[in-house]
């Protein structure tokens, strides 16, 4: 993901003495101190993920969740969503009728936080260099309707695409395309490490222990001039080793606000016996769930064992034992609150349908019980992924059609196994990186796909997605979009599970905390202050 392939660690030792010596948050609201925000994230600088903060290689929520606070980017989501909106550009738009061409004009006075001039240029250097260092763990796929950059005297940027994308505006506004200081970030190798530097809201500093990022501390940047209003003058960002003791944190008073990631259990008890001077704060949220498959992978190489797999999965039974009320079963890749939305799976297969698995099975002449690994990650994705893995296996078993194991793994091993296709089917969540439906069907079906699997389908390749880009109003992308989700759901490439509800949960006398987590999951901590909370 990947926006997607946030690394966990499970240490209390992250915990370390010197965050205790930044004083507790005790009041939710009293002090001059930093807002202070808990976070089951973590953060590491290791081989196989060196640069975990570089915009041209960080692809995943969490480093997005820091980049989006230190970086600017010429648009952005406005705060409740819909379509993008300048930010350090003061206009753009598309100049021609195909949406091949789309030109912005910088705000005047622009600064990186150091003082430098911001340029047209720096806009340039900034999305070539994604482009030219075109890292297979980066977002370089989300500028892959992109031909060239171009550059009108000092604030205008003009960009040239391949073929018509009706989403470009979106693309522009995530952390793909944020603008960085040429003097800070080399144009041929990443940045490693955990330093970061922009033009965004905050400047931050990292404190690092064994290479781990355990505490973020974001303040105000001076030099600021953008279409964001940041409502405090610093955020601490602090992470956690699971759930439960961000939880404890926070009745504690040792930290304000607490996001990513609420167990299924204290969404629970927040929700029926909330504790005095805390208050559980619903969202609507785009996290999906869902299980791929290595397509050139025994046993799941023939379609009928995918399709067999769907037919069998029961998606209630799986929430309810698994998530209770922080999921909603999801039959298509894109989610039923985004329009373009069809439930493809359902249509087909229904949920927990024996009869017809056994059906799809036998006229393919597949012999069962067919032998099969459920790959999932440990520590990755939260409590509830042992118990949703243990389901499956039931579910599939249970049948008499499968014999099913499955195998948890670290994320450290579970993402660079799965990219090498040492797994046949394996469970993975996407965070989408704009709230569009293209975003949930392009970056697993394109060409050099994230997932890095081996289907391919010529007629969403060539046809449907290419024409699904080129809506300007997205309803007409419709049509184009039922269509690709059909196919997913005949072919099964990836098997969509489960739609995440959101929540966060903070104390009395912070301000803002509706707006400081939007859809798609981003972190925006330029809205939260202090004062009377409702």
């Amino acid at each position: 993901m990947n926006r997607k392939t946030l690394v966990l660690t499970a240490a209390a030792a992250l915990l370390t003495p010197a965050l205790a010596a930044c004083g507790s948050a005790t009041g939710g609201g009293a002090g001059d101190g930093a807002i202070v925000v808990g976070t089951t994230d973590r953060y590491e600088a290791a081989d196989y993920a060196p640069a975990p903060l570089d915009p041209a290689y960080a692809y995943d929520a969490g480093a997005w969740n820091i980049l989006r606070q230190t970086l600017q980017t010429l648009m952005h989501v406005p705060r409740g969503g819909g379509q993008p909106v300048p930010e350090a550009a003061s206009e753009c738009r598309f100049t021609d009728q195909g949406n091949e061409s789309y030109r912005c004009t910088l705000r005047p006075g622009l600064k990186f936080a150091n003082g430098d001039a911001l340029t047209a240029e720096d806009v340039k250097f900034s999305i070539d260099r994604v482009l030219g260092i075109k890292d297979e763990n980066g977002p370089v796929g989300l500028l892959s309707t992109l031909d060239t950059v171009e550059t009108k005297g000092e604030d205008q940027v003009v960009f040239h695409l391949k073929a018509p994308d009706a989403t470009f505006p979106y693309k522009l506004s995530t952390p793909a395309a944020a603008i960085v200081n040429s003097k800070d970030y080399d144009a041929r190798k990443l940045r490693e490490g955990f330093e970061v530097d922009g033009s965004g809201p905050y400047t931050m500093k990292a404190e690092v222990k064994d290479n781990r990022l355990v505490r973020a501390v974001f303040t105000k940047n001076e030099n600021y001039q953008g279409d964001l209003k940041p409502q405090n003058g610093k955020v601490e960002l602090r992470t956690f080793e699971d759930s439960a003791a961000m939880g404890r944190a926070l009745e504690d008073g040792d930290i304000h606000l607490m996001s990513r990631t609420l167990s299924p259990d204290q969404i629970e008890q927040m929700s029926t016996s909330p504790k005095k001077g805390v208050k559980l704060v619903p969202m609507p949220g785009l996290e999906i769930r869902y299980l791929a498959f290595n397509t050139e992978a025994k046993p799941v190489d023939q379609k009928a064992v995918r399709q067999a797999v769907a037919a069998l999965v029961d998606r209630n039974e799986l929430i309810n034992k698994a998530y209770g009320k922080s999921a909603l079963p999801l039959y298509s890749l894109v989610p039923s609150s985004i329009g373009g939305h069809v439930n493809s799976f359902y249509n087909k297969y229904g949920d927990g349908d024996t009869a017809a698995a056994a059906r799809l099975l036998r006229d393919a002449g597949v012999k069962t019980p067919v032998k099969l690994t459920l790959h999932y990650t440990t520590d990755h994705y939260g409590d509830g992924t042992a118990v949703e893995f243990e389901t499956l296996k039931s579910q599939l078993n249970d049948s008499r059609l499968f014999d099913v194991t499955v195998q948890g793994t670290p994320w450290s091993t579970y993402r660079p196994a799965q990219k090498k296709g040492e797994f046949a089917a394996y469970g993975l969540g996407w965070f989408p990186d704009f709230q569009d439906a293209d975003n949930f069907v392009g970056p697993f079906l394109e060409k050099d796909n994230f997932l890095g699997t081996a289907y391919a389908n010529s007629t969403v390749r060539g046809k449907l997605l290419p024409e699904s880009r080129r809506a300007g109003d997205r309803t007409d992308a419709a049509p184009a979009l039922a269509q690709i989700q059909d196919i997913v759901a005949e072919d099964v490439p990836v098997l969509p599970l489960w739609q995440a509800k959101q929540y966060v949960a903070a104390r009395d006398g912070i301000t803002g905390v509706e707006w400081s987590v939007n859809s798609i999951s981003d972190l925006q901590l330029w809205e939260l202050g202090r004062g009377v909370s409702g």
